[in-house]
């Protein structure tokens, strides 16, 4: 039977690896954004505005997709703004589509915010026990991912498609200009510290660079989605979803710092800003971009450092479990430093570090 997607957030780091795992699978694949990418073999790309419901409306008439996968979101301010804006680019999407009722699933990424908490409020309070599980409660304050879920619910339930939400660590693979992306953040970072002589330092927290933790390969995302998406067993379910390996930044850092050349710095014992870091060092990068030809010399298109301070910097530990996708049948696995020289390999063959 034919499968028809429709990737909401294909320019994004997790709707990118996706939509071209799907093509890869031989489904026909819509990738929507507000500027799509025309060079995705196999995405036909749809221009739309996920706010703008007149303009959405216009853009999916022609459409009725079998599968809808989201994987954009919209940063705002506050959380309450989060919330308002972030549930209405999901339920806009279902009043746009002409034939709702015809479609199969709908799957909607999430992450560990659902444990942790909004970014104004991140890991605060009780510390959550470890691992993450599934069955937890939600927190006792506003976060955009439920709001997000209680849209996809009751859009399933009105429509009589299954559903499957998912909840990646944070997520390692390729996007440019991507807003929260820490392979590539770390990658300029190695990058300008090779080049300037500066120490490669750690900059999170004591308790991220002593305590175990995973992290999410977008490929492993990917596989997991489409498992959940075709398989009776994964649907009306939530998954959370990681590589399946556990670590320690005190191991990794130094086999990250060595992909690039370097000796990792001793660890000063706190973390420290990398926003405040990178701040300064946009003209740097434009020269270094100008040096090695290479074709990229914004450099917040390709580091997101604020997000990885806020990743780095958890004063709690952070480990996922993931038993209940395992006993439902999903096999897949990801070793956790191919994730990261993979991703660094690709930037380097795209000429987007040296």
């Amino acid at each position: 039977m034919s499968r028809i997607a429709l990737v909401v957030g294909s320019t994004g780091i997790v709707g990118q690896t996706l939509a071209t795992r799907l093509v890869a699978e031989g489904w026909t694949v819509h990738g929507l954004a507000r500027r799509p990418r025309q060079d995705m073999a196999g995405v036909l790309p749809i221009a739309a505005d996920l706010l703008d419901l007149n303009n959405l409306k216009l853009a999916l008439k022609d459409l009725t997709p079998t599968h809808v996968f989201f994987c954009s979101w919209l940063r705002q301010p506050t959380e309450e703004e989060n919330c308002r804006v972030n549930s209405a680019m999901v339920r806009n999407v279902f009043e746009a589509l002409p034939a709702p009722e015809r479609l199969e699933h709908a799957a909607l990424t999430t992450g560990m915010k659902n444990y942790l908490g909004p970014f104004e409020s991140y890991a605060s309070g009780e510390p959550p026990q470890t691992p993450f599980r599934e069955d937890m409660p939600r927190l006792p304050l506003a976060n955009f991912y439920y709001d997000q879920e209680d849209v996809l619910f009751a859009a399933a339930e009105k429509y009589g498609f299954s559903w499957s939400v998912h909840r990646p660590h944070t997520i390692i693979g390729y996007a440019v200009g991507n807003a929260m992306n820490m392979g590539s953040t770390l990658a300029v970072y190695a990058t300008i510290c090779r080049e300037t002589g500066r120490p490669f330092v750690f900059p999170g927290s004591p308790v991220q660079w002593d305590s175990l933790t995973d992290l999410t390969d977008a490929r492993q995302l990917a596989r997991q989605v489409l498992w959940a998406s075709t398989s009776e067993s994964g649907w009306n379910e939530a998954f959370n979803v990681v590589n399946g390996d556990v670590f320690r930044w005190k191991w990794l850092w130094p086999r990250l710092a060595a992909w690039f050349g370097l000796e990792a710095a001793p660890y000063p014992g706190h973390a420290t800003d990398l926003e405040e870091t990178l701040s300064q060092d946009g003209d740097l990068w434009a020269q270094i971009t100008e040096k090695y030809g290479l074709t990229e010399s914004r450099i917040d298109h390709l580091a997101s450092a604020w997000h990885t301070d806020a990743d780095l910097g958890r004063p709690v530990e952070c480990v996922t479990d993931m038993s209940k996708s395992r006993l439902a049948g999903f096999d897949g696995w990801q070793y956790t430093p191919d994730s990261f020289f993979d991703l660094f390999e690709r930037l380097r063959a795209e000429k987007l570090i040296p």
